[in-house]
């Protein structure tokens, strides 16, 4: 009786889940750009690819390192490494595609407004639901 309770995150998964969290992604990132001086995005390639990169390093920051990498979650340790993610994730994106850019103060500044949108709008779109 008790291994019917006993559900894990992966037993939720779903590609319903998946694809909505990814639109999420996309939404939240697009949002960013267009707020953020300093940090630019021209076309759809670059940010549906932007938001993968963006999904994926979180998940090896977190994976790898044990940080939650939400600006809010762990106060500025959170915030460094949802900066530095942002930063980096340009690199990865450019070996597919052109057009995702930012600048270190980009980064900074991207951190704080995606973590403010992704507060406001329901469901993490960097990650994790929770840490």
């Amino acid at each position: 009786m008790a291994e019917r309770y006993n559900t894990t995150k992966e037993d939720d998964f779903s590609i319903t889940h998946f694809v909505i969290r990814l639109v999420v992604g996309i939404i939240v990132l697009a949002v960013t750009a267009f707020l953020t001086p300093g940090f630019t995005i021209s076309g759809i390639w670059p940010l549906v690819i932007g938001a993968v990169v963006l999904a994926l390093l979180d998940y090896l920051a977190f994976r790898f390192l044990g940080v939650n990498a939400s600006p809010f979650g762990r106060g500025i340790t959170g915030f460094i490494m949802a900066a530095v993610i942002i930063y980096i994730s340009q690199f990865f994106v450019q070996m597919f595609v052109s057009g995702f850019r930012v600048t270190l103060w980009g980064a900074i500044l991207g951190a704080l407004v995606y973590g403010i949108i992704d507060a406001i709008i329901p469901g993490r779109a960097m990650g994790r639901t929770s840490a």
